[in-house]
């Protein structure tokens, strides 16, 4: 009985005080990532670039790695530093955001930029309650950029630490309620010495080790501590309450192409969802309302043909569109008076317009292939 009661004991010690052994696994095992300086340089006091930290962790909110790495090395490319992201084209950063989603992020990725740039002299504040007081950047946000990028012993918890910290501790408190709890407990581990590394560290375990499924507890450097490995249950956590069902929306789509291919676009209302975004034109359907769904939503009268429907899951809801295409000559609209304030994209132009991904699905369905970029080579 007192073997039993000392291992315990040992095991809910280590769940607190695991910093070391982590650390030492992510000096061996960390993730070469294009924003992040290798645990190596940060020993020595070399930091990351504050922009780059912040321009990578806007881009991973609800998106993964693979995905962003290529949107940014694309925008760092183009705007290597804040202050050229400041002076860039509104349109041209939206384009450059296509795809990733959540474009209320890119409207404050410019606005941000903006203010540190005209109001910081280009550097960015280095504590929480500074960054805080950015456009777009939140709680999360704050403290990644604290701890990653100027060594702040701030508690940093995403979607990875969440899983990591409730198997390590068992956490039977269902998401969102656990979140304070999870924070506390990285507070309580978090070494003040190498923050922004410890950070990582939970991130890339979570990532690569501490899996949603199947994780690989036999290769994981804090096992021993984790309660869920030792009860056989880490599967079960996170615990998350209940998805309440999303409610589906419909709406319409049309692609007018003209006689050399040019397909009609326009541009969303600045606010909103999808806002400042480009659209082929369609009904008025929103998160709360479907919109029409046949032609008498047609921005003008034409041969239209339903080409099929689209499904898009936004966070809120659903949404399916019908798909129309019209094919129109010369003589029927005249290339130079687009109805509106739309304008004509070419087949060269338009994989480079700032489309979300419901629009180029929607595209694609009329026209398939149109909305990819052809391949170098």
């Amino acid at each position: 009985m007192a073997r039993t009661e000392a291992s315990v004991t040992d095991a809910q010690a280590s769940s607190t005080d695991f910093s070391r052994p982590l650390l030492a696994w992510y000096d061996r095992h960390h993730r070469s990532l294009p924003w992040r300086t290798p645990p190596d340089e940060t020993k020595l006091g070399v930091l990351p670039d504050p922009y780059r930290v912040w321009l990578s962790e806007v881009m991973l909110q609800q998106t993964t790695v693979g995905a962003v790495k290529r949107y940014f090395e694309a925008f760092t490319d183009v705007w290597p530093t804040v202050e050229a992201l400041a002076t860039a084209e509104t349109d041209d950063v939206m384009k450059a955001w296509a795809g990733l989603g959540y474009y209320s992020r890119a409207r404050n990725l410019k606005k941000c930029a903006e203010t540190v740039a005209s109001e910081y002299d280009g550097r960015f504040p280095d504590t929480e309650a500074g960054l805080k007081a950015l456009p777009g950047i939140g709680d999360y946000t704050a403290a990644a950029i604290a701890a990653i990028a100027f060594n702040r012993p701030a508690a940093v918890v995403d979607g990875n630490i969440e899983r990591v910290i409730t198997r390590l501790h068992a956490i039977e408190t269902p998401l969102p309620q656990a979140k304070p709890e999870i924070r506390t407990l990285v507070a309580q581990a978090l070494p003040h010495d190498r923050p922004g590394d410890f950070a990582q560290a939970m991130m890339d375990l979570g990532a690569t080790i501490c899996t949603p499924r199947r994780p690989a507890c036999v290769l994981c450097p804090i096992t021993d501590g984790c309660t869920a490995r030792r009860e056989g249950t880490a599967e079960r956590f996170p615990v998350k309450a209940p998805k309440m069902e999303k409610p589906a929306r419909r709406g319409a789509a049309f692609v007018a192409v003209r006689a050399d291919g040019a397909v009609l676009l326009r541009q969303r209302p600045p606010t909103g969802l999808l806002g400042g975004m480009t659209e082929v034109p369609g009904s008025h359907w929103t998160a709360r309302q479907d919109g029409a769904t046949d032609i008498t939503a047609a921005p003008f009268p034409a041969d239209w043909r339903e080409t099929g429907s689209i499904r898009h899951v936004f966070t809120h809801f659903a949404l399916e569109l019908s798909v129309f295409r019209a094919d129109l000559h010369n003589d029927q609209l005249p290339g130079d008076q687009p109805p509106g304030d739309g304008w004509w994209s070419s087949p060269d132009t338009l994989p480079g317009e700032a489309l979300p991904t419901v629009m180029k699905k929607a595209i694609e369905a009329a026209i398939p292939g149109a909305t990819r970029k052809p391949r170098k080579g």
